[in-house]
Parts: C-alpha cells; sequence; structure tokens
C-alpha cells in the first residue's frame, strides 16, 4: 500500500534532482565511458594444504601408504633431535628437510624420543594413537612439536605424509616422513 504523502515525496526528491542537474542516482543516467570499472582479477591460489596427522595419506596412493605405514619404504637419512632444544630442534628439522628434499631423498626417519620423563605418562595406552589424549602428559616437548612443524610452512610444502615408526625404528619416539618429489 503506497501513501499519498510517499508519491509526493518522490515526485518533490526527482524534481530537486532535475533542478540540481545531477544524473549520477537517476536510473536512466549514461554509465561512465568504457563502463564502470572491472575489479583487478583476483590471484588465482592453489587450494590451502590440508593439515597432516600421524597416518593421514592424502594424496597417496594405499599401497605406498600401508609400506610407509609398515616401515617397508627404504629410509634415506635419518634426523636424531635427542639433546636438542626446541629452537635448535625446529631448526635442525627445517634444514634436514629441505637438503634431503634437494638430494632428492624420499622417506627419511626423524627421532623426536618418547619423552618419558618428568610428568610423562608411560602407560601405552594413554597415546593419541589409542585414543588418549596428546598433551602434555604424553611424552617429550619435540615428540608433540615436530608433527606442528611438518605441517607449518615450508615444511608443508615438502611432506607428503608421516607417520609413527615402527619399534625397530623408534616406535613412538620417531616419525616416518614422506617428501614430496621435486620437479625440475
Amino acid at each position: 500500500m503506497a501513501c499519498a504523502g510517499d508519491g509526493a515525496a518522490a515526485g518533490s526528491q526527482s524534481a530537486a534532482r532535475k533542478a540540481a542537474g545531477s544524473k549520477e542516482n537517476s536510473p536512466r543516467a549514461p554509465l561512465p565511458r568504457g563502463g564502470p570499472p572491472t575489479p583487478p582479477p583476483a590471484a588465482v591460489r592453489p587450494p590451502a594444504p590440508v593439515e597432516l596427522d600421524h597416518g593421514a595419506v592424502i594424496g597417496l596412493d594405499r599401497r605406498k601408504a600401508e609400506r610407509l605405514r609398515r616401515g617397508r619404504l627404504p629410509i634415506d637419512a635419518t634426523l636424531d633431535l635427542h639433546g636438542m632444544n626446541r629452537t635448535a630442534a625446529h631448526q635442525a628439522l627445517g634444514g634436514f628437510l629441505a637438503i634431503s628434499q634437494a638430494r632428492g631423498h624420499r622417506c627419511v626417519l626423524v627421532i623426536t624420543g618418547k619423552g618419558l620423563g618428568k610428568g610423562a605418562s608411560k602407560d601405552p595406552w594413554s597415546d593419541a594413537r589409542w585414543g588418549g589424549d596428546f598433551g602434555e602428559t604424553s611424552g617429550g616437548v619435540l615428540r608433540r612439536q615436530v608433527p606442528l612443524w611438518l605441517n607449518q610452512p615450508p615444511n608443508r610444502a615438502r611432506v607428503l605424509a608421516f607417520d609413527f615408526a615402527q619399534p625397530r625404528h623408534g616406535g613412538l619416539g620417531a616419525l616416518y616422513v614422506l617428501l614430496r618429489r621435486t620437479r625440475p
């Protein structure tokens, strides 16, 4: 329903526009020369990499994933982080992954240690692999941090997958890391 006053108000506004010579808000106003400004093209970015977790094998065939999990892939290099503080270990991991990938290594072993020091649970059933918490009570600092570092740039761009090592390679205190191939 329209009120009588609405038509009069609309008429007085259009009359005021005509009197002022303003055509910018008029529906019949011609477009500026060249049409409306076009926004710059959006940069096409590849999709953000999915965050990896122990045993997550996104973009990897089932056979290769199973061989990684069972420790059947040849280990090309090993990094032992025992005795390093958090800062030194983070730098060592980044450098190790970069050099390993540049050398064409495919599967590397990163030893973090189980971290069964002060306040850690020695109960294997409390581990993340068995559905327990993976917080302060589940082991060492490096054991918790290395998976996070593997998901951060530039390491995430180098890593296809990672999983806990088999007992013969360090068990829950080590990780198999599968690196991406470098393309020439």
